[in-house]
């Protein structure tokens, strides 16, 4: 089909109209003006708000298909996604404004996951740093640069709990564990959607919780799978980081691709309209992910797009993203009386009314500023905000006889293809981010230390068998003090639909990782990757392991400061890293059995032969080049009632010799429940800096809202009995003390 290039020729003074400021509207004053509004609209515009198509990005630039922009004049297309830059966006709001009969203006999304232009670390790695603040200031700058270049949502924050690294899309959320990840959630939303949810803040942008629900569960780690469990399970582990990001203020949610105990979540009622709408209360409305209502097709759930489109639409999802099949098939199902016309106005009104709290009725172009875009992409203070979130998300696996922090005066041997690569920084879902301006850590390493210090190799690719490079990383390694070894894998292996049945660094970079241990040099191994990765040989092999995800634009500078100890890494593991495969899925809120492991009773026994239990790098694991010490640990009571609360202080002592932060964890165990309870879960967790040789107390607070779970008739709230209270550096390391409920 014939494409045209829009005309993007504005003149910048007509655009700097983005300072402009939308007065608050009050919820009745909005439902007032979109009734008012659907009183004057088609069927067919009423359809067309429930559209969403995408725009297209080639070497010639933004282009919109033709047959589109007819649509969007028609008012049959009220939204579109993958258009950014102001003067584009700018020209088919117009074009939406001007030209349709209503004048009805658009949303435009496009997925900014860990940053816009300025990238971030991936979500992921931000999730290491544990740091709430950093990550909500990363969707705040993200918001900032995608709203200038026209954008007024996205599809973000991946709220998705996973416990399987073979899934790719690991690297797009916040780990395995549920209160952390619903602490990332909320921090997200607010940093999309500022402190007060004032979306007509022309710098701010509509936030999505995705996928609903469940999405990081699939079968064998395998993407878009079969997702087959317990209601207990998924409300316990699943549900609560969406629903968080829902209390925080997200009014737009995104289902699924994958089904939900047999029934595809894009056609799934229970999930769209009992759960999402009338138990948790959301609000906003509901869009499917790319293509999802065409797929219940070969979901196998029906055989054609007009009941594919009358299943999603009754089940509760609002808009249509891409499949076309609202587009081609709601006016039919209407005037046949399969969907009515009163739902047709509800989800109208669900979407009206976010265009309208997100000012643009007010002023169309309110997020296509030329002049603002030029001012805050790449902007100075995002560019340090990026460095700054990016070192705080690195984890310290191994230091053996401080290895690290490296000496200026070291002479290196850098090696590894990830070590010279602008690309591979900016993980997946890099969105609109360019790597042609940015540092590799080859270029950062040399800057730091001097070009004489520092020697270079490829020694061989990510991945493939091509060995000819080794003799020449051999011969360079030789003649250095340090070897630095970036290993790990492309960023494409990482993101949605890269799954892998093997977790292990790929190619022979830990063959020639093995050859250079022969040359008994200090091996510190700088790891670029999206998922936890099995690292059983590599650890034994490295002297000193850092764990940097995909650290985003600057991630080179970060690494560097990091390696030479310019800054002491702080990260702690937001997931399980096992130590084979065969582990998973492994994770450290795990139950016990009728037949736990026991040294006393080696067999007959919850356990491997092959293998231990335990994980390699356990579930909040971090290193420090300093060490710090957790002492006295008490409690303000051994009972906990009904409306109080119970303290618990513990003091952390910085023993080392440098400066560091730590991250207190505290996790609770439920002893004997009316359903079987984890050995542990993360109930609070805080971020101090502690100097050398300061002793500082931290102080968490338990109540009923924590110890509540679903109990054995499915209702929710907490049990008498006797609890464990843990409270250390990561999840296995900890000091423990008991309390009870009454």
């Amino acid at each position: 089909m014939k494409r045209i290039i829009v005309a993007l020729v504005i003149v910048e003074f007509i655009m700097g109209c983005t300072a402009i400021k939308v007065s608050e509207q009050s919820n009745k004053n909005i439902d007032q003006r979109v009734d008012s509004l659907l009183s004057l609209m088609t069927l067919e515009e009423k359809i067309g708000q429930l559209v969403l198509f995408t725009s297209h990005w080639d070497v010639t630039g933004p282009v919109m298909r033709e047959s589109d922009l007819g649509e969007i004049k028609s008012g049959k297309c009220g939204n579109v996604f993958n258009a950014h830059t102001a003067a584009y966006t700018y020209e088919l709001q117009r074009i939406a404004v001007e030209e349709s009969r209503l004048g009805i203006p658009m949303l435009f999304g496009y997925d900014v996951i860990h940053g816009h232009k300025t990238i971030f670390p991936i979500s992921l790695g931000e999730a290491a740093s544990w740091d709430l603040e950093a990550i909500e200031k990363s969707a705040r700058v993200s918001a900032i640069e995608a709203a200038v270049s026209g954008i007024n949502w996205t599809f973000a924050p991946m709220c998705d709990i996973s416990v399987d690294p073979r899934w790719g899309r690991v690297s797009e959320g916040a780990g395995e564990d549920p209160f952390l990840g619903s602490r990332i959630a909320e921090a997200r939303v607010r940093g999309f959607q500022g402190k007060d949810n004032n979306l007509a803040d022309p710098f701010t942008i509509l936030a999505c919780v995705k996928h609903f629900a469940a999405y990081g569960a699939p079968v064998a780690g395998r993407d878009y799978n079969t997702v087959d469990m317990s209601e207990r399970s998924f409300r316990g582990v699943y549900l609560p980081p969406y629903k968080a990001a829902i209390n925080a203020g997200a009014l737009s949610v995104m289902a699924s691709f994958n089904e939900l105990n047999g029934v595809p979540a894009t056609s799934n009622k229970w999930l769209m309209t009992d759960l999402l709408r009338n138990e948790l209360g959301f609000k906003g409305f509901v869009v499917s992910d790319y293509s999802g209502i065409a797929e219940l097709i070969p979901h196998g759930v029906t055989d054609n797009l007009d009941e594919a489109a009358n299943l999603a639409f009754n089940s509760g999802v609002d808009m249509d993203m891409q499949s076309g099949a609202y587009f081609k098939c709601m006016k039919d199902l209407v005037e046949s009386g399969k969907v009515s016309s009163k739902s047709i106005d509800e989800a109208c009104r669900r979407i009206l009314a976010v265009k309208f709290q997100l000012g643009l009725f007010d002023n169309p172009y309110l997020y296509c500023d030329t002049i603002n875009e030029k001012k805050y992409v790449y902007a100075p203070e995002h560019l340090d905000a990026a460095y700054d979130v990016a070192k705080r998300s690195f984890v310290l696996l191994k230091n053996d006889s401080q290895t690290l922090p490296l000496n200026k005066s070291d002479k290196l041997a850098v090696i590894g293809e990830l070590a010279n690569s602008k690309r591979d920084l900016l993980g997946s879902w890099k969105a609109a981010g360019d790597w042609d301006f940015i540092t590799t850590l080859l270029d950062e390493l040399k800057l730091f230390a001097g070009e004489k210090n520092v020697l270079y190799a490829e020694g061989c690719k990510k991945f493939g068998d091509d060995r000819s490079m080794f003799e020449e990383a051999i011969t360079i390694a030789k003649g250095a003090d340090k070897i630095i070894f970036a290993m790990g894998e492309d960023n494409e292996w990482t993101g949605e639909a890269t799954s892998r049945t093997s977790i292990k660094i790929p190619g022979v970079q830990s063959e020639l990782l093995e050859k250079l241990r022969k040359l008994n040099k200090p091996i510190v191994i700088v790891l670029m990757n999206g998922r936890p990765l099995d690292l059983s040989v590599e650890s034994e092999m490295a002297s000193a392991i850092l764990e940097t995800w995909y650290a985003g634009t600057k991630g080179a500078k970060a690494i560097t400061d990091v390696l030479y100890g310019v800054y002491n890494p702080s990260g702690k593991l937001p997931m399980t890293f096992p130590r084979n495969v065969g582990q998973i899925p492994i994770y450290y809120y795990a139950k016990n059995t009728g037949r736990p492991k026991s040294p006393e009773e080696p067999k007959y026994r919850s356990q491997y032969i092959d293998s231990p239990n335990t994980p390699l790098f356990p579930f909040g694991f971090g290193l420090s080049y300093t060490s710090f010490k957790y002492s006295n640990l008490q409690l303000s009571g051994s009972v906990l009632k009904l409306g109080q609360s119970i303290s618990v202080k513990v003091k952390i002592t910085n023993s080392g010799s440098f400066d560091g932060e730590e991250v207190a964890q505290l996790y609770l165990q439920d002893i004997v429940g009316s359903v079987t309870r984890p050995i542990k879960e993360l109930k609070g967790f805080q971020k101090l800096f502690i100097k050398v040789g300061e002793t500082k107390e931290v102080e968490f607070m338990i109540n009923h809202s924590l110890l509540a779970f679903h109990r054995l008739d499915m209702s929710y709230g907490t049990e008498p009995g006797s609890y464990n209270v843990f409270v250390g550096t990561n999840s296995n390391n900890v000091l423990s003390a008991k309390f009870s409920i009454e």
